[in-house]
């Protein structure tokens, strides 16, 4: 998988669920087991009941858990 470098302000960058997956390339199927699971990158819910956001520094983070496993 390709790294890119990240500005300060891009690592802090919300991503959502369907970003996450297309830079993966992987099924939201595939992300909703990862999230059951446990096993995925860390998100979380907006506003307690809103979206599911993903920050670019926190998926960085598991693709690197990724490829170190």
């Amino acid at each position: 998988m390709t790294h890119r470098t990240a500005s300060p302000s891009s690592r802090h960058e919300w991503l959502t669920v369907e970003e996450v997956c297309r830079e993966l390339r992987v099924s939201r199927r595939a992300w909703d087991r990862w999230r059951a699971n446990r096993t995925g990158p860390k998100a979380v819910r907006l506003a307690g009941n809103g979206p599911i956001r993903v920050r670019r520094d926190w998926l960085d983070s598991w693709i690197e858990g990724q490829e170190r496993a």
